[in-house]
């Protein structure tokens, strides 16, 4: 009876899948050359992967003669269209990493790693590194056989032109990113007459270096071995999250397929050709159960759909499936899954504050403190005078002229100082120093509620108040 149960474990997808020691995993040793087919989710790969222009495209857009995005560090400015974020503003950026990373967790319960997949820069740059190698070296088994030949022109030629074009990339990395943080024509204008600041050049040689090793020469090794989301991502996924994963109990036992009118040993659906493998842009056989290497790509999809499509076989044999469900399991819905809702939760809360900063930050803030030795004085006209001392930040692009007024307070009252519109510097906090006076006999309260607001001159939609108190004599 044990035997037989045994026997029984031995043939489900949880022992198959359980079997590490028979992964194939790539160590650096050969250059891993994959096969590119055609397919929905090369498209799917191609489109997501062509996101990253905006990477390259956005940074020369202008919005009202300056950059329409820019993190300008030297200044501690952010700024996108008219909207400028100060350090006073950080908690929005903190909001937006934790709904970055609960996004990133939530997807990875729920569909494994389609970050990877489809959206990662690693993963978008390798492929464009490995399509040009592909345009100038040939397929996989042409590359596979110029690396093996002596040195001649011919390949010297080749292997030249195509490192040359992946240091141009690499180059132009570097400089679109440096870019997302200062004036784009300014600093080609600097590049080209080389008078970049030393950071500048820091930056520049880093990217450099940094695609053209991991993109051209490190390809899947810097996934599987540096990156450090392919560690944890696996405490992230349970036997319901969807993946790309091999039917065993359809595609076993496999062998090459019988021409017609010969007979042979009952055999299943997989007819050993080696597609999925030779796509995979890690070299994981998803045959061998869930790996390291596995991007969750979708391209093993394509090559074993279009072979099933030509032996007249079903597709799906490797498809977008659970574990559980390829054992025959009840596949729960994702609002099943309690950790999915917490990650949704998390999501909700930095998203709504997220918009309520956005809402609420305006173009200017005003503070006002109120002077507390002596809280007032006395005139000799008879008249309270208490000092404020206005802090005005102003985060619009450049110096504008701002009118202070008041609402409540006594009747009678006067601010004095701001007869005449003042400067508040851009990107960055102005002080001043104003009086309100008002008649004593019209003081009826200790403490008097006081609105204080200031607008600027120029454009009225740019403004702020602050609520204060005006102090008095006790009645």
């Amino acid at each position: 009876m044990n035997n037989e149960t045994g026997q029984k474990e031995t043939g489900t997808v949880a022992g198959i899948y359980q079997e590490l020691e028979h992964w194939k995993v790539n160590t650096g040793d050969e250059t891993i050359h994959a096969k590119r087919m055609p397919g929905f989710f090369r498209t799917l790969k191609n489109y997501t992967q062509a996101l990253w222009l905006l990477f390259f495209l956005v940074p020369y857009l202008r919005w009202n003669g300056r950059q329409a995005i820019l993190f300008d560090i030297e200044n501690r400015q952010f700024h996108f269209l008219n909207l400028s974020i100060l350090p006073q503003d950080i908690w929005m950026l903190s909001l937006l990493l934790l709904l970055l990373a609960m996004t990133l967790f939530a997807v990875t319960s729920v569909a494994s790693r389609v970050w990877c997949g489809f959206f990662c820069f690693q993963t978008a740059w390798t492929d464009w590194f490995t399509w040009l190698e592909d345009k100038i070296e040939g397929a996989p088994h042409a590359r596979r056989k110029l690396d093996a030949a002596p040195w001649s022109p011919g390949k010297i030629g080749k292997k030249a032109g195509k490192h040359f074009l992946w240091m141009a990339i690499a180059l132009f990395t570097g400089i679109s990113f440096s870019i997302w943080f200062v004036d784009a024509y300014v600093y080609w204008n600097d590049l080209v007459h080389l008078r970049l600041p030393l950071v500048g050049w820091v930056v520049l040689i880093a990217f450099f270096f940094g695609t053209y090793i991991l993109a051209g020469l490190l390809r899947e090794q810097a996934c599987m071995w540096l990156c450090p989301y392919a560690r944890i991502q696996g405490v992230m996924t349970d036997a319901q999250t969807i993946l790309p994963a091999y039917d065993y109990r359809r595609g076993e036992p496999r062998g090459k397929l019988h021409r017609k009118g010969e007979s042979g040993a009952t055999q299943g659906d997989c007819v050993d050709c080696f597609q999925c493998a030779q796509v995979c842009p890690t070299g994981v056989d998803i045959r061998d159960g869930q790996q390291l290497g596995c991007i969750t790509c979708g391209l093993c999809l394509d090559a074993c759909d279009a072979i099933m499509d030509k032996v007249g076989k079903p597709r799906g044999l490797i498809r977008y499936t659970s574990l559980d469900e390829l054992e025959g399991k009840p596949a729960r819905k994702m609002y099943q899954h309690p950790r999915t809702w917490v990650y949704i939760c998390i999501i909700l809360i930095a998203f709504g504050g997220i918009v309520y900063g956005l809402a609420n930050i305006g173009s200017l803030e005003l503070k006002v403190i109120s002077e507390r030795q002596p809280l007032y004085v006395s005139m000799s006209d008879g008249s309270i005078q208490n000092k404020y001392d206005f802090k005005v930040l102003n985060k619009t692009g450049k110096d504008i002229n701002v009118t202070v007024t008041a609402a409540g307070g006594v009747p009678g009252q006067v601010i004095v100082g701001a007869d005449k519109p003042l400067l508040a510097r851009h990107g960055r906090s102005t002080s001043f120093t104003l009086f309100v006076r008002t008649p004593g006999e019209n003081i009826e309260m200790e403490v008097t509620p006081i609105e204080f607001s200031i607008q600027d001159t120029d454009n009225p939609l740019f403004s702020a108040k602050y609520q204060s108190k005006f102090n008095g004599p006790k009645r």
